[in-house]
């Protein structure tokens, strides 16, 4: 006899629960699986620009960070300039303090050797002498009767001790003043410091974590600029010849009279400037650190000061105030041993040498070098007298 055995279903048998939830959690798993390949195959990098951008601005953060701390360590100078006058007239005031002290005692001894006479005689009531050592010494000029029985001598010896009794408190009250002067500018100065020191350690970090592909990359950029600064400096330099050979034309033309020319005559003390480039180029290599002048390191007027200074001519500390100090001349009419001032905030000071070069002393971790003054966008021109 046949079995007669039903064919098996193609239909599926209705998921569990369990088996339903498994089936879901192994297709969403698929998914993302196919989402995260998806993902990954459209990250890779095709193009370097997005790396170059990054340098891009990883310089001009680094930039931007070293001009901050520069425009702090001209603020710290500053601070620093004020403290140390400020200790110095401190000083003064405090021995002229201790003379005036000394000066009050003997006008006290004296008085007190008249009043301890005039008392032992019998002349002078112990409320008088009490009087005479009162807090407020105008008293005795009050007590008349008291006077009116004291010598010449005895009342010399009063004004005296009045006299030096008030400039001594006036001393003291001004070496008070300068002392809390001095406290302020030594926060200050305190305050500068780690503005600069926080300024350098971020582009120090910035610059740290850099590969070396990237950091090829930045020397390549640098390069570049360099090389641009260069041939604007040598534009310079040519419009600077062309412009001079027109002014003389124009004074021959004129009979020497000067008076078809704006600009200004030569500069009376070109030996003096002469010294000063000397000095500059001698410096050559050294470190540049902040707040130094010399002469192992130099910051930009530190350098610019104490060049300047060798030749007989001394110019302030800081850039904002060296740009205050001689005539000021337009770029087209430099000469060597000008000061060149760079950026809005006059932050950054050069030393002329010709061919729109200078020597200055450019940023932390640099040295002392020639360089066009083409590279930094130009504020003015001073040149020192």
């Amino acid at each position: 006899m046949a079995s007669h055995r039903k064919p098996r279903s193609r239909i599926p048998a209705p998921l569990t629960g369990h088996s339903r939830r498994t089936a879901v959690g192994f297709t969403t798993a698929a998914l993302a699986s196919v989402t995260l390949l998806s993902q990954s195959a459209n990250a890779a990098p095709a193009d370097p620009k997005p790396a170059a951008q990054s340098i891009e601005k990883v310089k001009e953060k680094v930039d931007t960070l070293y001009h901050q701390a520069e425009t702090a360590t001209q603020r710290y100078n500053a601070a620093k300039e004020r403290t140390e006058q400020q200790r110095g007239k401190v000083d003064k005031l405090l021995d002229s303090v201790a003379q005036r002290t000394e000066k009050l005692n003997e006008a006290r001894r004296t008085l007190g050797t008249y009043a301890a006479a005039q008392y032992r005689d019998g002349g002078m009531a112990r409320s008088a002498a009490t009087l005479l050592f009162s807090n407020d010494p105008q008293d005795v000029f009050d007590q008349s009767h008291l006077m009116d029985r004291m010598t010449g001598r005895q009342k010399q010896a009063v004004d005296d001790f009045q006299t030096q009794r008030t400039k001594a408190a006036k001393e003291r009250g001004k070496a008070a003043e300068s002392l809390a002067s001095l406290t302020a500018s030594q926060k200050q100065l305190k305050v500068q410091k780690k503005t600069v020191q926080d300024k350098l350690t971020e582009a120090r970090r910035l610059l740290a974590n850099l590969t070396a592909k990237e950091k090829a990359r930045l020397a390549a950029i640098e390069k570049k600029k360099a090389e641009e600064a260069r041939r604007k400096a040598a534009a310079l330099a040519e419009k600077q010849r062309q412009e001079a050979a027109a002014r003389k034309k124009q004074q021959e033309q004129n009979g020497d009279s000067g008076s078809g020319s704006t600009a200004p005559s030569a500069p009376a003390n070109s030996s003096k400037a002469a010294q000063a480039i000397a000095f500059a180029k001698a410096q050559l290599g050294k470190p540049y650190v902040w707040g130094a002048t010399g002469p192992s390191s130099f910051d930009c007027s530190g350098l610019t000061q104490a060049a300047w200074k060798s030749a007989g001519i001394s110019l302030p500390r800081t850039t904002w105030d060296q740009v205050k100090a001689g005539t000021r001349v337009s770029t087209s009419q430099l000469q060597p041993g000008d000061l060149v001032f760079f950026y809005d905030d006059i932050s950054h000071v050069g030393l002329y040498i010709g061919d729109g070069m200078m020597i200055h002393a450019p940023k932390p971790g640099d040295v002392v070098k020639k360089a066009p003054i083409t590279e930094m966008p130009i504020y003015g021109s001073v040149r020192p007298s």
